[in-house]
């Protein structure tokens, strides 16, 4: 896979290259050496693409945090919520979990519903942050040219960017790299 885009996020690139360079050196190096052609194993039985092979967001996901996992990184980590709601006298106990790990870096793979783009951003690494387990992060999403050969529903770079763009910097928000990647570079695109 390629690196076409990226979106310093609350200065995420700067913090992430000064706080995390090894880190984000191995993460370059395992994006390129993701070999997407193996994740095309997915026959669409949507209208528009009946029989059409697909990109599995579930095959991609898997096969980078097997990457990451050999490297070193811890996949998924999670830590125990718990809060209460006295209205009608209940708790509610749960989890949240982050794909990857490593040093307080934080690394998300999402080819899957654009809802969790921003809220792995806006919330889940915000809650990482606050439990100490993460201080920055990296969330890794497919640029539009690919999501065009997944299913739908499948977020993009170009969406995440501007819904980040658009809602602006909170005090409470951590540093995050975006990074948009695509199997190959196509047209227009130059890889980073």
């Amino acid at each position: 896979m390629e690196i076409i885009a990226e979106y310093s996020f609350n200065k995420g690139k700067e913090y992430i290259e000064k706080a995390h360079k090894k880190e984000f050196e191995e993460l370059k190096a395992i994006i390129s050496t993701v070999d997407a052609t193996q994740c095309k194993t997915k026959k669409s039985k949507e209208k528009t693409m009946k029989g059409k092979m697909l990109y599995s967001p579930k095959a991609m996901n898997k096969l980078f945090k097997k990457m990451l996992k050999d490297n070193g990184w811890t996949i998924g980590k999670r830590i125990y919520l718990k809060t209460t709601v006295p209205e009608i006298g209940e708790t509610h106990e749960g989890y949240r979990e982050i794909d990857a790990v490593k040093n307080n870096l934080g690394a998300e793979i999402q080819f899957g519903k654009y809802a969790f783009m921003v809220y792995n951003v806006s919330a889940k690494m915000t809650i990482f942050k606050k439990h100490g387990v993460i201080d920055s992060g990296v969330e890794i999403v497919p640029m539009a040219t690919l999501q065009k050969e997944m299913s739908t529903g499948v977020s993009t770079f170009q969406q995440i960017k501007t819904d980040l763009e658009c809602r602006g910097v909170s005090n409470i928000d951590i540093p995050v790299l975006v990074l948009g990647v695509d199997c190959t570079k196509r047209t227009n695109q130059s890889s980073l």
